[in-house]
């Protein structure tokens, strides 16, 4: 049998004979590499250590150690051993599939009865049994025809139906550990026992429909979180439990912020609280904005579909465009327009209004873009993911050879204003040409590797995001890091050639020629409405002194102390202070409490004792000590507090 030659991963080479497996291969190196092996990867492909080796390739020999390949793996074979602890347990529920998803996995089953919490720990149970037989997982290539045998004689049939999916001239692979049989493309760890047995739970029952339609039937889909080890698991699920005390919804209600409802899905109803952070948050983008050189302008919320049609949002984006028919008056025609899901072309059509020479660029133009987007019900989630939302959109009209500078710019805007707001640090993903989109690939080539290039000027190695971007151009993500380690991508910058060639925008150089300018799309907190939810949920409803909706609520301890807390009010007031009375005839304990649910970051207590020495009894938020200031102290103390970061 012919040699074949493998690369390690530090360069070395070693000869094998044709045949030989990824664990032959393990066990040649070492006897503790055998025993410690998970997997590998072949041409940079995962893969089973069971697979045979045929030619010459690049390989690997992943171990516990290799955080991606073995959470994929340990997340995976979880999903297997849990559909075989289901079966095991009741014999008669068919199985589907089960991918592996963020943190974790889910598997859809068809049972007639629903499995209750009671169920899951008792899957739970049987799980760990499986995994402690420390079973062999193996694998086997079946024909088409003996798999379809195989899963009718089973009674199995959303297996049948999958096999038949599968395209032709793909390998068909059947896994086992045990007794249990599932079908897999794989891979997998080398025996049960290797998925840690204190390190995943099941987390809930949801119901799903077959591949997504409602025309087949209703499924029971069990999610699960697993990862290396039990502190890891710990400090997952503490993190869903604090997620869940910060939602934001929940805190909306308790802070009286917003509702939504569902003559409006998608859409959300501001009340005076949260209209005040929206304001306050808009206010000081507006100010940094105008600090950074850029112009403010506005456009309409209803454009014509020729437009459109025009930017190629007609083509690449309709399904995600709420479309406009109006019926005119006397019209030989009807006229069809779309609600704008973004601004950009309507800021080509500014831009276009008289003459620009080379000298205008650098034209930095923004908006509150009021936008419309065509989502999901499904996908809707709070003020997060909503059908109507403003944008702190911004559109960058330079030259090709100010695309650098003008990133690095952008980049040191963006990054002082998430410090302000509370957000140190953030990664930036680099997401190139999508499948959708418009322009030529030369056109892309040049976008991708100015867009690139500029980011590592500005000391930034992006991390890459294959297929993600616009359809008109490359970008870069900004993600940001909560309180409690999520992330969240906020803002966008992006390199377009091709709009401006669309739309026919252009400039007089230096030459006296025209030139194509190059259109620079950014957004620094992304929509405001899920910007305000991202902060609501990372600060816990506790806001910036600054950005609280209600920043002081002066509580009267007796009805003496009224005239005393207006007075205080007032003067909070006058400081440009958010500040109310509480003059209710309730216990001052019973107001703390109360104020406190709804975030309030400051309450001052008013008896006989603060009328007579001209002071407040100071409590701050999530603090159980109180304090004593004057009424001069206090003033001049929250009103540096209220100064917005920016005007410090």
């Amino acid at each position: 049998m012919a040699d074949m030659s493998l690369t390690l991963p530090d360069g070395n080479q070693r000869s094998y004979p044709a045949g030989t497996t990824g664990m032959e291969v393990a066990a040649d190196i070492s006897k503790s590499l055998a025993k410690s092996a998970i997997s590998c990867s072949i041409n940079g492909k995962h893969s089973d250590l069971s697979i045979p080796l045929n030619e010459d390739v690049d390989f690997a020999i992943h171990t516990m150690k290799d955080d991606a390949q073995a959470l994929e793996l340990i997340r995976h074979d979880a999903a297997h051993i849990m559909a075989r602890a289901v079966q095991e347990i009741w014999p008669d529920t068919k199985v589907t599939i089960g991918p592996v998803i963020e943190n974790g996995w889910y598997y859809d089953f068809d049972r007639a009865e629903a499995f209750t919490p009671d169920d899951l720990a008792r899957i739970e149970k049987k799980m760990k049994e499986i995994i402690n037989k420390r079973e062999p997982v193996t694998t086997e290539i079946w024909d088409r025809d003996r798999a379809v045998k195989y899963y009718e004689a089973n009674n199995e049939p959303y297996k049948v139906e999958l096999v038949g999916m599968i395209p032709e001239g793909e390998d068909l692979r059947m896994y086992w550990h045990g007794h249990w049989q599932d079908l897999c493309r794989g891979p997998h760890l080398v025996h049960t026992g290797q998925v840690p047995a204190d390190s995943f739970k099941l987390m809930k029952v949801a119901g799903a429909y077959w591949r997504g339609n409602s025309d087949n039937p209703m499924l029971q889909r069990i999610y699960g979180v697993a990862f290396k080890n039990r502190n890891d698991l710990k400090d997952h699920l503490h993190m869903l439990e604090e997620a869940e005390k910060r939602d934001h919804r929940k805190l909306g209600r308790e802070m009286d912020l917003f509702h939504m409802q569902e003559e409006a899905p998608g859409q959300i109803f501001w009340h005076p609280n949260g209209w005040r952070i929206y304001v306050a948050l808009q206010d000081y983008v507006r100010r940094r904005q105008i600090a950074g050189g850029y112009v403010e302008v506005n456009t309409p919320q209803v454009v014509d579909r020729k437009l459109w049609e025009a930017s190629g949002h007609w083509e690449k984006y309709q399904e995600n465009m709420f479309i406009v028919e109006v019926d005119e008056e006397h019209a030989r025609e009807k006229a069809v327009n779309a609600l704008k899901p973004m601004n950009c072309p309507c800021h080509v059509q500014i831009f276009n209004q008289g003459l620009k020479s080379y000298r205008d660029l650098p034209l930095r133009m923004a908006e509150f873009g009021s936008c419309n987007r065509y989502e999901p019900s499904g996908a809707l989630h709070g003020i997060m993911r909503v059908r109507g939302f403003t944008q702190d959109d911004g559109h960058i009209f330079c030259a090709e050879d100010q695309i650098e500078s003008e990133t690095k710019v952008y980049i040191e805007f963006l990054s002082k204003m998430y410090k302000d707001l509370g957000f140190e640090n953030f990664k930036v993903k680099f997401s190139d040409r999508p499948e959708t989109r418009a322009g030529s690939d030369d056109v892309w080539d040049k976008a991708e590797e100015a867009l690139l290039s500029a980011t590592r000027a500005a000391g930034i190695e992006p991390e890459l995001n294959p297929g993600e971007g616009a359809f008109y151009g490359p970008k870069l993500e900004f993600v940001l890091t909560d309180a409690i380690g999520r992330d969240w991508q906020c803002g966008t910058h992006q390199v377009d050639f091709v709009l401006p060639e669309r739309l026919d925008a252009s400039y007089i150089g230096a030459d006296g020629d025209k030139h194509r300018p190059v259109m620079l799309h950014r957004a620094t907190l992304g929509s405001f409405e899920r910007f305000i939810g991202i902060l609501i949920e990372s600060h816990a409803g506790r806001l910036p002194f600054w950005l609280a909706p209600r920043q002081v609520v002066v509580a009267a301890i007796v009805s003496d102390a009224d005239d005393y807390c207006l007075e205080v009010v007032a003067a909070l007031k006058a400081a440009g202070i958010r500040a109310e009375a509480d003059l209710r005839n309730e216990k001052i304990n019973y107001k703390v409490r109360e104020h406190s649910v709804g975030k309030v970051p400051v309450i001052l207590a008013c008896g006989k004792k603060e009328i007579d020495e001209k002071t407040v009894s100071v409590r701050r938020l999530g603090e159980k000590q109180t304090s004593v200031a004057t009424l001069d102290e206090i003033v001049k103390t929250l009103s540096i507090e209220s100064t917005p970061p920016d005007l410090l």
